[in-house]
Protein backbone atom coordinates (compact mmCIF):
# COMPACT_ATOMS: atom_id res chain seq x y z
CA UNK A 1 0.00 0.00 0.00
CA UNK A 2 1.34 3.40 -0.49
CA UNK A 3 1.58 5.87 2.69
CA UNK A 4 1.86 9.37 2.24
CA UNK A 5 3.80 10.63 5.55
CA UNK A 6 4.67 14.00 6.58
CA UNK A 7 7.48 14.43 8.63
CA UNK A 8 8.99 11.51 7.23
CA UNK A 9 12.27 12.93 7.91
CA UNK A 10 11.60 13.57 11.28
CA UNK A 11 12.55 11.32 14.86
CA UNK A 12 9.58 8.81 14.42
CA UNK A 13 8.99 9.80 10.93
CA UNK A 14 12.62 8.03 9.67
CA UNK A 15 11.89 5.52 11.51
CA UNK A 16 8.57 4.60 10.73
CA UNK A 17 10.03 5.31 6.58
CA UNK A 18 12.28 2.11 7.70
CA UNK A 19 9.66 -0.11 8.99
CA UNK A 20 6.77 0.20 6.46
CA UNK A 21 9.34 -0.76 3.89
CA UNK A 22 10.59 -4.16 5.80
CA UNK A 23 6.58 -4.60 5.72
CA UNK A 24 5.92 -4.43 2.46
CA UNK A 25 4.55 -1.09 2.26
CA UNK A 26 5.70 1.72 0.04
CA UNK A 27 6.23 4.94 2.51
CA UNK A 28 5.76 8.17 0.38
CA UNK A 29 7.21 11.56 1.94
CA UNK A 30 5.03 14.86 1.84
CA UNK A 31 7.61 17.25 2.56
CA UNK A 32 8.12 21.26 1.43
CA UNK A 33 10.71 20.46 -1.58
CA UNK A 34 8.28 17.68 -3.20
CA UNK A 35 11.77 16.49 -4.84
CA UNK A 36 11.27 12.76 -3.75
CA UNK A 37 7.39 12.75 -3.08
CA UNK A 38 4.77 14.63 -2.60
CA UNK A 39 4.78 18.70 -2.35
CA UNK A 40 3.23 20.65 0.14
CA UNK A 41 3.98 24.07 2.37
CA UNK A 42 1.36 24.32 5.24
CA UNK A 43 2.62 28.12 5.72
CA UNK A 44 1.91 28.91 1.94
CA UNK A 45 -1.10 26.71 2.23
CA UNK A 46 -0.34 24.81 -0.95
CA UNK A 47 -0.32 20.70 -1.59
CA UNK A 48 -0.16 19.22 -4.07
CA UNK A 49 -3.76 17.43 -4.08
CA UNK A 50 -3.49 15.14 -7.41
CA UNK A 51 -0.68 13.13 -6.30
CA UNK A 52 -2.75 11.90 -3.05
CA UNK A 53 -5.48 10.69 -5.11
CA UNK A 54 -6.02 7.17 -4.88
CA UNK A 55 -3.00 7.29 -1.79
CA UNK A 56 -4.11 4.20 0.27
CA UNK A 57 -3.26 5.60 3.32
CA UNK A 58 -1.87 9.04 5.09
CA UNK A 59 0.10 9.53 8.17
CA UNK A 60 -0.01 12.96 9.55
CA UNK A 61 3.64 14.07 11.44
CA UNK A 62 4.48 17.14 10.74
CA UNK A 63 4.64 20.38 13.06
CA UNK A 64 7.22 22.46 14.92
CA UNK A 65 9.33 20.53 17.71
CA UNK A 66 7.75 21.01 21.01
CA UNK A 67 11.84 21.54 22.60
CA UNK A 68 12.96 23.38 19.67
CA UNK A 69 13.44 26.44 22.05
CA UNK A 70 11.88 28.21 24.83
CA UNK A 71 8.46 28.82 25.11
CA UNK A 72 8.20 32.42 24.02
CA UNK A 73 4.74 34.05 22.70
CA UNK A 74 5.92 33.28 19.03
CA UNK A 75 7.21 30.04 19.63
CA UNK A 76 4.17 29.01 21.51
CA UNK A 77 2.24 30.39 18.54
CA UNK A 78 4.48 28.72 15.80
CA UNK A 79 3.87 25.40 17.67
CA UNK A 80 0.63 25.97 17.80
CA UNK A 81 -0.11 26.99 13.98
CA UNK A 82 2.00 24.41 12.69
CA UNK A 83 0.35 21.80 13.77
CA UNK A 84 -3.20 23.38 13.23
CA UNK A 85 -2.77 24.86 10.01
CA UNK A 86 -1.22 21.63 8.67
CA UNK A 87 -3.73 19.27 9.83
CA UNK A 88 -6.23 21.78 8.75
CA UNK A 89 -4.65 22.09 4.99
CA UNK A 90 -4.32 18.21 4.58
CA UNK A 91 -7.43 17.36 6.24
CA UNK A 92 -9.72 19.38 3.60
CA UNK A 93 -7.78 18.32 0.79
CA UNK A 94 -8.59 14.19 1.80
CA UNK A 95 -12.10 15.56 2.47
CA UNK A 96 -12.16 16.59 -1.31
CA UNK A 97 -10.40 13.91 -3.09
CA UNK A 98 -11.88 11.90 -5.74
CA UNK A 99 -10.54 8.64 -4.40
CA UNK A 100 -9.65 9.41 -0.45
CA UNK A 101 -7.26 7.35 1.22
CA UNK A 102 -8.71 4.74 3.79
CA UNK A 103 -6.99 5.71 7.05
CA UNK A 104 -5.77 9.31 7.87
CA UNK A 105 -3.38 8.73 11.14
CA UNK A 106 -2.76 12.27 12.92
CA UNK A 107 -0.55 12.98 15.23
CA UNK A 108 -1.31 14.40 18.61
CA UNK A 109 0.46 14.11 22.27
CA UNK A 110 -0.55 12.91 25.70
CA UNK A 111 -0.01 16.68 26.42
CA UNK A 112 -3.82 16.52 25.64
CA UNK A 113 -4.54 15.47 29.28
CA UNK A 114 -2.06 17.92 31.11
CA UNK A 115 -0.73 17.39 34.49
CA UNK A 116 -3.00 15.05 36.48
CA UNK A 117 -0.51 14.14 39.16
CA UNK A 118 -1.86 10.14 40.53
CA UNK A 119 -4.65 10.40 38.56
CA UNK A 120 -5.33 7.30 35.99
CA UNK A 121 -5.98 8.12 32.35
CA UNK A 122 -7.06 6.56 29.29
CA UNK A 123 -8.89 7.88 25.78
CA UNK A 124 -12.16 8.59 27.49
CA UNK A 125 -10.30 10.95 30.18
CA UNK A 126 -11.17 14.93 29.17
CA UNK A 127 -8.19 16.86 28.39
CA UNK A 128 -6.52 18.95 30.72
CA UNK A 129 -5.58 22.71 31.21
CA UNK A 130 -2.55 24.49 29.93
CA UNK A 131 -0.55 25.63 26.80
CA UNK A 132 0.10 21.82 25.38
CA UNK A 133 -3.78 20.40 26.19
CA UNK A 134 -4.59 23.51 24.46
CA UNK A 135 -2.66 22.71 21.30
CA UNK A 136 -3.64 19.35 21.01
CA UNK A 137 -7.21 19.94 21.54
CA UNK A 138 -6.85 22.07 18.46
CA UNK A 139 -4.88 20.03 16.39
CA UNK A 140 -7.17 17.24 16.50
CA UNK A 141 -9.93 19.07 15.95
CA UNK A 142 -8.41 20.39 12.54
CA UNK A 143 -8.39 16.50 11.42
CA UNK A 144 -12.70 16.70 11.40
CA UNK A 145 -13.24 17.58 7.43
CA UNK A 146 -11.25 14.23 6.98
CA UNK A 147 -13.55 12.49 9.68
CA UNK A 148 -16.54 14.43 8.77
CA UNK A 149 -15.67 12.92 4.86
CA UNK A 150 -15.92 9.31 5.82
CA UNK A 151 -12.05 8.72 6.46
CA UNK A 152 -11.11 6.59 9.46
CA UNK A 153 -9.21 8.99 11.21
CA UNK A 154 -7.12 8.22 14.54
CA UNK A 155 -5.49 10.27 17.06
CA UNK A 156 -2.12 9.53 17.90
CA UNK A 157 -1.68 10.75 21.10
CA UNK A 158 1.97 10.24 21.75
CA UNK A 159 4.10 9.31 25.05
CA UNK A 160 7.77 9.92 25.98
CA UNK A 161 9.80 7.84 23.11
CA UNK A 162 12.41 5.84 24.01
CA UNK A 163 15.33 6.21 21.32
CA UNK A 164 19.08 7.03 21.46
CA UNK A 165 18.23 8.99 18.38
CA UNK A 166 16.60 11.74 19.77
CA UNK A 167 14.05 13.39 22.60
CA UNK A 168 14.47 13.26 25.97
CA UNK A 169 16.32 10.03 25.98
CA UNK A 170 19.39 11.41 23.95
CA UNK A 171 19.31 14.71 26.41
CA UNK A 172 19.62 12.35 29.28
CA UNK A 173 21.72 9.90 28.23
CA UNK A 174 25.05 11.53 28.36
CA UNK A 175 24.21 12.34 32.35
CA UNK A 176 23.92 9.01 33.07
CA UNK A 177 26.82 7.60 31.42
CA UNK A 178 28.69 10.16 33.43
CA UNK A 179 27.27 8.72 36.53
CA UNK A 180 25.78 12.30 36.97
CA UNK A 181 22.20 11.12 36.58
CA UNK A 182 19.30 11.35 38.89
CA UNK A 183 15.81 11.78 39.77
CA UNK A 184 13.90 15.04 38.76
CA UNK A 185 12.52 16.91 41.45
CA UNK A 186 10.53 14.88 43.37
CA UNK A 187 10.89 11.92 41.20
CA UNK A 188 6.74 11.51 41.64
CA UNK A 189 5.45 12.44 38.08
CA UNK A 190 4.78 9.73 36.20
CA UNK A 191 5.94 9.50 32.81
CA UNK A 192 3.89 6.97 30.12
CA UNK A 193 6.56 6.24 27.73
CA UNK A 194 6.88 4.38 24.48
CA UNK A 195 9.76 2.49 23.10
CA UNK A 196 10.54 3.91 19.30
CA UNK A 197 10.01 0.18 17.62
CA UNK A 198 6.60 -0.37 19.38
CA UNK A 199 5.56 3.31 18.51
CA UNK A 200 6.44 2.58 14.88
CA UNK A 201 4.73 -1.23 15.10
CA UNK A 202 1.44 0.59 16.31
CA UNK A 203 1.56 3.00 13.45
CA UNK A 204 1.77 -0.07 11.27
CA UNK A 205 -0.78 -1.55 13.23
CA UNK A 206 -3.33 0.98 12.78
CA UNK A 207 -3.32 1.10 9.25
CA UNK A 208 -4.18 -2.12 8.79
CA UNK A 209 -6.78 -2.55 12.34
CA UNK A 210 -10.30 -0.60 12.46
CA UNK A 211 -9.48 1.48 15.34
CA UNK A 212 -10.77 5.23 14.88
CA UNK A 213 -10.65 8.41 17.33
CA UNK A 214 -7.61 8.86 20.15
CA UNK A 215 -5.36 6.29 20.50
CA UNK A 216 -2.60 6.87 23.41
CA UNK A 217 0.30 5.57 21.87
CA UNK A 218 2.11 4.59 25.59
CA UNK A 219 3.77 1.42 26.62
CA UNK A 220 0.85 -0.43 29.55
CA UNK A 221 3.14 0.06 32.10
CA UNK A 222 4.10 4.02 33.01
CA UNK A 223 6.32 4.62 35.64
CA UNK A 224 7.32 7.60 38.00
CA UNK A 225 10.64 9.25 37.38
CA UNK A 226 12.02 7.99 40.73
CA UNK A 227 11.66 4.84 39.04
CA UNK A 228 12.79 5.08 35.54
CA UNK A 229 15.89 7.12 36.99
CA UNK A 230 16.62 3.85 38.99
CA UNK A 231 15.93 1.73 35.84
CA UNK A 232 18.21 4.04 33.44
CA UNK A 233 21.02 3.52 36.07
CA UNK A 234 20.82 0.03 36.25
CA UNK A 235 20.47 -0.58 32.46
CA UNK A 236 23.84 1.42 31.84
CA UNK A 237 25.57 0.02 34.81
CA UNK A 238 26.01 3.55 36.23
CA UNK A 239 25.44 5.38 39.55
CA UNK A 240 22.09 7.72 39.63
CA UNK A 241 21.19 8.92 42.76
CA UNK A 242 22.38 12.86 42.44
CA UNK A 243 18.75 14.10 42.57
CA UNK A 244 17.98 17.07 39.98
CA UNK A 245 16.71 20.06 41.61
CA UNK A 246 13.43 21.65 40.03
CA UNK A 247 14.75 25.22 39.40
CA UNK A 248 17.85 23.72 37.09
CA UNK A 249 16.24 22.73 34.21
CA UNK A 250 13.74 25.75 34.46
CA UNK A 251 16.47 27.96 34.72
CA UNK A 252 18.00 26.47 31.43
CA UNK A 253 15.05 25.35 29.05
CA UNK A 254 12.57 28.35 30.67
CA UNK A 255 9.86 27.54 33.10
CA UNK A 256 6.60 26.51 31.35
CA UNK A 257 8.63 24.26 28.89
CA UNK A 258 10.48 22.09 31.57
CA UNK A 259 7.48 22.38 34.32
CA UNK A 260 5.39 21.03 31.06
CA UNK A 261 8.06 18.33 29.23
CA UNK A 262 9.66 16.94 32.90
CA UNK A 263 7.31 17.43 35.69
CA UNK A 264 4.29 17.15 34.63
CA UNK A 265 2.60 13.88 35.53
CA UNK A 266 0.67 11.67 33.51
CA UNK A 267 -0.29 8.24 34.21
CA UNK A 268 -1.85 6.73 31.55
CA UNK A 269 -3.21 3.07 29.71
CA UNK A 270 -3.20 2.20 26.22
CA UNK A 271 -6.96 1.20 26.42
CA UNK A 272 -7.57 0.98 23.13
CA UNK A 273 -4.91 -0.57 21.77
CA UNK A 274 -4.85 -3.27 24.19
CA UNK A 275 -8.62 -3.70 22.34
CA UNK A 276 -7.61 -4.20 19.57
CA UNK A 277 -4.98 -6.95 20.25
CA UNK A 278 -1.96 -4.99 19.62
CA UNK A 279 1.05 -7.22 20.67
CA UNK A 280 3.49 -4.87 22.52
CA UNK A 281 7.28 -5.47 21.63
CA UNK A 282 8.37 -4.02 25.23
CA UNK A 283 5.95 -3.77 27.47
CA UNK A 284 8.06 -2.91 30.44
CA UNK A 285 10.59 -0.30 30.74
CA UNK A 286 13.58 -2.32 31.65
CA UNK A 287 13.16 -4.13 28.13
CA UNK A 288 12.79 -1.11 26.08
CA UNK A 289 15.58 0.72 27.70
CA UNK A 290 17.77 -1.57 26.73
CA UNK A 291 16.41 -2.70 23.36
CA UNK A 292 16.60 0.50 22.41
CA UNK A 293 20.20 1.33 23.72
CA UNK A 294 21.97 -2.19 22.68
CA UNK A 295 22.21 -3.06 26.58
CA UNK A 296 22.41 -6.85 27.17
CA UNK A 297 19.93 -8.05 29.93
CA UNK A 298 20.78 -8.32 33.61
Amino acid sequence: MDVAITGSSGLIGTALMRRLRDVGHNPVPVTRSGDTGIHWDPARHEIDAPSLEGIGAVVHLAGEGIAEGRWTSQQKRLIGDSRVEGTTLLAKTLAGLTRPPSVLLSGSAIGYYGDRGDEHLDETSPPGSGFLADVCVRWEGSAAPAAEAGIRVAYLRTGIVLTAEGGVLKRLLPLYRMGVGGKLGSGRQYMSWIGIDDEVGIICWLLDHEVAGPVNLTAPNPVRNSEFNKVMGRVLRRPSFLPVPKFAPRLLMGGQLADDLLFASACIAPRALQSSGYPFSHPMLDDALRATLGQPGS
